[in-house]
């Protein structure tokens, strides 16, 4: 997942808030202001070193808002059923409606696009905007997340597994599923008093890992339904690490000798 942040103008307050290096900054400005002898390029030199101040304050406050979050967001209980691994995973739904009150009530705001073509043909790069604003800041600040997916709906030979519609929203869907994952650093399932936290074939499966099992699928020519169907998912996407190398140890073992 890729991150860049973004300095944004925020919304004022009314409510007194204490001294602080940009609040000084502004108060000198403003008497300068007053004095019409005052040299024009230092009062824009002078803007110019508030914004970058205000800047850094925005962003401060958003890291400290954000560890303060995710100190407060508990283990998400799954509320999905996969019928084929007998197993239980939480929907995108799920995760929004257990972390929503608590980072919006930090001044944290959340949207996602897409960046058409970004990624190449038959993937979706989607985009999330995490926006925060702190009680009587000048300024707010905007982290920008992405993730690419693989959404090209077609199994190893070249027949549609799913429509390009489907394919599409199932990858953006994913997508964000993923990016608020990464963002809030979320934990998934019942609290097993940490007898998992070292299982790693447990973990789902990367976007990287996704990628490379679907070109090992080509180049054996495999069918992708199939796999899904013999590592009993409904998706790739629905693989643990440990079902991935499975299915990737049998789409080997299908090569051609050399």
């Amino acid at each position: 997942m890729n991150t860049q942040t973004l300095p944004t103008v925020g919304p004022t307050s009314t409510l007194a808030t204490p001294q602080n290096e940009s609040t000084a900054m502004m108060l000198m400005i403003e008497r300068a202001a007053r004095d019409p002898s005052v040299d024009i390029e230092k009062m824009k030199q002078l803007m110019e070193m508030l914004k970058a101040v205000q800047a850094e304050e925005a962003e401060a406050a958003f890291n400290t808002a954000m560890a303060d979050v995710q100190s407060q967001i508990k283990r998400i209980v799954a509320d999905k059923d996969n019928t084929q691994t007998k197993s239980k995973y939480a929907s995108y739904a799920a995760m929004d409606r257990a972390i929503k009150p608590i980072y919006t009530g930090a001044g944290f705001a959340i949207s996602f696009n897409e960046d058409v073509g970004a990624a190449g043909p038959d993937m979706v790069r989607v985009l999330a905007y995490v926006t925060h604003t702190a009680p009587g800041a000048k300024r707010s600040h905007t982290r920008i997340y992405n993730t690419d997916v693989p959404a090209d709906g077609k199994g190893a030979k070249g027949g549609d597994v799913m429509t390009k519609t489907h394919a599409h929203m199932s990858g953006v869907t994913y997508g964000k599923r993923g990016l608020l994952g990464m963002i809030f650093n979320l934990a998934i399932g019942n609290d097993d008093d940490g007898n998992a936290a070292g299982d790693t074939d447990a973990q789902a499966i990367t976007v990287q890992h996704l990628k490379e099992l679907r070109a090992l699928i080509v180049e054996v020519k495999a069918d992708e339904a199939k796999v899904c169907k013999a590592c009993r998912v409904d998706a790739l996407e629905d693989l643990t690490v440990k079902l991935y190398q499975q299915a990737k140890a049998k789409l080997e073992s299908m090569r051609s000798p050399l």
